[in-house]
């Protein structure tokens, strides 16, 4: 096969994350050649089975530095970030990842000439007084600055086997004397399967999406409190759910924040977020720029938990969860 034959080149950014393996799994079935873009290339080899022999390859790419980025998306067809953070961690600050870092992204793009889908995340506003989703918004508006035929998709809160939120909580019911209620646990969220979100990044690359800011959510939505109720219900585990109030949640956040080595369960920023709906707007329903709108037929959260959650039954996959067979 000569050089002229061979399938187009997709570098994902983020390829070894919860979205990005994922993506970088589809991409192969499809028959793209992709390149891992991450900035562990030792820690990313599992995706190398994703697909055929040599179909896939690994790339170091930090998106703080811009000519990793240059050199990662070098003789690239598409490209497609799924670089994202939901908590700061030394140098991995919000406006560096997912304002410049993003920025970096679309202009290293467009100057390769190549096309971009960005996963964003529903909520994002530079003007938020959430510092996630403003970093959000700013990174959306310099790649739409740098390159207005971007493809941004806004996912809800994402769920599959490796989250961190079914997971967390699930893992939390071994030895938690209760599962905390933010607010009363009436935030509402749109859980999306993460393979539906992928399939959604399969299309824009496959040239079956236009340019635009599209809304993905699964096929229902839940109040934060019906989230934990189903992944209980899941997990056959009878866990108190506890009201808390944002004042509380606020104090405790800001103690477990002060204290050095370890990795606060929530941080102010993200109760701030959880002060508002993290669902799809009518506006993307009423233009079709949602998941079903891509002809796209999301799982719910009860179809898929069974698949990755059994282990956190009291005695594993095997105990009993007191239904008929």
């Amino acid at each position: 096969m000569t050089l002229a034959n061979l399938p187009p080149l997709v570098t994902v950014f983020g390829g070894s994350g919860l979205v990005g393996r994922h993506v970088v799994r589809v991409l192969a079935q499809r028959g793209y050649r992709v390149r891992v873009a991450v900035r562990r290339p030792d820690l990313a080899g599992f995706v190398l089975p994703f697909g055929n022999v040599g179909q896939i390859s690994l790339s170091q790419a930090n998106l703080r530095y811009k000519d990793s980025v240059i050199k990662a998306i070098e003789g690239a067809s598409f490209v497609v970030n799924c670089v994202g953070i939901l908590m700061e961690s030394g140098r991995n600050k919000f406006d560096a990842v997912q304002d410049f870092g993003a920025r970096t992204v679309a202009e290293a793009t467009a100057a390769a000439g190549a096309k971009l889908v960005h996963i964003s995340a529903i909520g994002a506003d530079s003007k938020s007084k959430s510092a996630y989703a403003a970093s959000k918004g700013r990174g959306e508006e310099a790649i739409l600055k740098a390159l207005p035929g971007a493809i941004i998709l806004r996912p809800s809160i994402v769920f599959g086997p490796e989250d961190n939120f079914f997971n967390k909580f699930a893992a939390m019911t071994r030895i938690a004397p209760f599962l905390p209620l933010i607010g009363g646990g009436q935030t509402k969220f749109q859980p999306i399967f993460v393979e539906d979100l992928a399939q959604a990044v399969g299309k824009a690359v496959d040239g079956q999406i236009n340019a635009g800011i599209y809304e993905l959510g699964g096929p229902e939505v839940l109040t934060f409190k019906q989230c934990l109720e189903e992944m209980l219900r899941v997990v056959d585990r009878q866990t108190p759910l506890v009201s808390i109030s944002f004042g509380m949640a606020s104090f405790i956040a800001g103690v477990a924040s002060a204290i050095p080595l370890i990795t606060p369960p929530l941080t102010n920023d993200q109760l701030t977020l959880l002060k508002s709906d993290n669902v799809v707007s009518a506006a993307a329903k009423a233009e079709g720029r949602t998941l079903e709108g891509l002809g796209i037929h999301g799982r719910s959260v009860a179809a898929v938990l069974p698949s990755y959650l059994v282990h956190f039954r009291p005695k594993g996959q095997y105990s009993r969860t007191g239904k008929a067979a």
